[in-house]
């Protein structure tokens, strides 16, 4: 069951709600975060020794998977070029990728045929920037956006050839490896939205238009989200590092929109970062967004030996044990028409309402407008009943014996102890 309107395209998405993103790249090596190279404005020569000692020995790309899966992710998003433009696959348009370091292989293809086989949507991202390529115009991103000398020797870049390039490797991303259910593009800056950058850069840069035909011409169905500069074109909308307030409407109900969220602040490797977000926020964080009508795209930065941190890959096990025993209050889980009770979040799906519990009541919790609604309530964590009643509006408050309540409240009464779980979730059986 999906949304009224939605995409017929989208379905799957809708239905997955949640998916693993993964940041894989030289940076992994100098393990200080996917914009090293911009933050400490490093020169390709000396950025080069990540290159040369790129050695993911320890990769295993049906680990990877396998965690994923575990996890009760449906789809993945990898990094197939980052900003310093480095390549995972063998483009036949470049050295700088993986074939040509000590890695000596295509990356890519055992990670898609990995991922796939475990049972998981194929998604690329890929970087409209390129800080290493030599047609690609000098901006206020850039590394060397300080370096006067670098840009006086650099001052005739053709943008007009980087894009051919652009185009080049996203036709043989989408030739090369089977069905792609997800393209994400990073990113756009023009001048209305990023006054500050110099030297902005956005859909005829690009050459967006063309792009996304090329796209939807060689993977017809293909998801395309929103960082082309295409305003109303995209299927989904990304919100990155934020939690939107209420639901993001995207082409009058047709598309969706997905929180692209990390697990500690950095989306590559960054040893140092301690900023770890607990499982329970992680949890709320995917229920928030589905009672927003939303997805979250959860974060993974591989190390420069090709493994999960053990940090990350504790927190996916303690996402999976929720989702394994409460994954039926997300998949396919949208907005529901009643408003919850304080510090709680509703999904739904079709006749079964739930409720997440983000902070633990004492006894009772109050549901406004259910009183004649609900048939049966259970904890989805284990199948117990959950008690429940509706107290008279006129019953006179007496010593241990609640007062009456507003017309049409539900009142449902819960142990003292809160369950072992991160978010407890009821399971609310409504009549027709």
């Amino acid at each position: 069951m999906t949304r009224e309107g939605l995409a017929e395209h989208l379905e799957w998405m809708y239905e997955a709600r949640l998916g693993m993103f993964i940041h894989w790249g030289l940076y992994s090596v100098a393990a200080r975060h996917e914009w090293v190279k911009n933050r400490e404005s490093i020169r390709d020569e000396d950025y080069d020794q990540y290159f040369e000692h790129f050695d993911p020995d320890l990769y295993a790309p049906e680990l990877w998977a396998r965690e994923a899966s575990n996890a009760g992710m449906r789809y993945f998003v990898i990094t197939t070029k980052h900003h310093e433009g480095f390549c995972l696959w063998d483009s036949q348009y470049t050295d700088y990728k993986a074939t040509k370091t000590p890695a000596g292989r295509d990356l890519l293809a055992p990670m898609v045929e990995a991922f796939r086989g475990a049972g998981l949507r194929v998604g690329f991202y890929h970087s409209l920037i390129d800080w290493h390529h030599p047609d690609f115009p000098v901006d206020g991103l850039h590394p060397q956006r300080d370096d006067e000398e670098f840009k006086a020797q650099n001052s005739g870049r053709d943008i007009a050839k980087y894009r051919d390039y652009l185009h080049g490797q996203v036709r043989e991303l989408l030739t090369n490896y089977g069905k792609i259910d997800y393209l994400f593009f990073d990113f756009s800056y023009p001048r209305e939205q990023r006054p500050q950058i110099w030297g902005n850069k956005g859909r005829e840069d690009w050459g967006s238009e063309e792009l996304l035909a090329l796209v939807r011409r060689l993977q017809p169905g293909i998801v395309v989200n929103d960082r082309l500069d295409l305003p109303g074109m995209a299927d989904v909308v990304t919100p990155e590092q934020y939690q939107p307030f209420a639901p993001v409407v995207v082409r009058d109900g047709a598309g969706l929109w997905e929180a692209c969220q990390t697990l500690n602040g950095s989306w590559g490797y960054d040893r140092d970062n301690l900023d770890w977000k607990p499982p329970d926020l992680l949890v709320r964080m995917l229920v928030d967004g589905v009672s927003k009508d939303g997805n979250l795209l959860l974060n993974v930065g591989p190390t420069g030996r090709g493994e999960f941190d053990e940090r990350a890959i504790g927190t996916l096990r303690q996402i999976g044990k929720w989702m394994r025993h409460n994954g039926a209050s997300v998949y396919g889980c949208g907005p529901a028409p009643f408003a919850p009770p304080e510090d709680c979040r509703y999904t739904m799906k079709g006749d079964r309402l739930y409720l997440h519990l983000f902070s633990w009541p004492f006894r009772h919790i109050h549901l406004p407008g259910l009183a004649d609604r609900v048939e049966f309530a259970r904890f989805l964590h284990d199948g117990s009943e959950v008690r429940r009643e509706v107290i008279s509006p006129g019953q006179e408050a007496f010593n241990t014996r609640l007062g009456g309540l507003p017309p049409g409240t539900l009142t449902l009464n819960v142990p003292v102890q809160e369950p072992d779980v991160l978010v407890p979730v009821i399971e609310l059986f409504l009549r027709p």
